[in-house]
């Protein structure tokens, strides 16, 4: 399995856009094969910062779903929106709820 968390920043005042445009994609992911978990969360400390966790049965099936014509499309609209991206890790998810066997 493949795992990415990192956190994004809105535009000052776009949080709840970014947010918006963040779970329709999610939405979307639910009906590509090998994502396991999309989950987006405001940060309790930054008016402006998400949270994005995601979990895939592969980095293939990650790159893949960045090439699906829904997705692009929904990242050329959230782009304006996000004023940067830090603190990105990636992760072997080895289980837990959620986490396929």
């Amino acid at each position: 399995m493949y795992g990415l968390h990192g956190k994004m920043t809105a535009q000052p005042g776009q949080r709840e856009a970014l947010l918006a445009a963040l779970l329709r994609g999610a939405e979307m992911l639910g009906d590509l094969d090998g994502c396991y978990a999309y989950i987006v969360s405001r940060a309790s400390d930054d008016a402006d910062a998400i949270w994005v966790t995601e979990v895939w049965r592969s980095p293939a099936d990650h790159q893949a779903s960045l090439s699906h014509e829904a997705i692009r499309s929904l990242i050329t609209e959230a782009r304006p929106l996000i004023a940067g991206m830090s603190d990105r890790s990636e992760f072997e998810p080895v289980g837990g709820k959620g986490v396929p066997a």
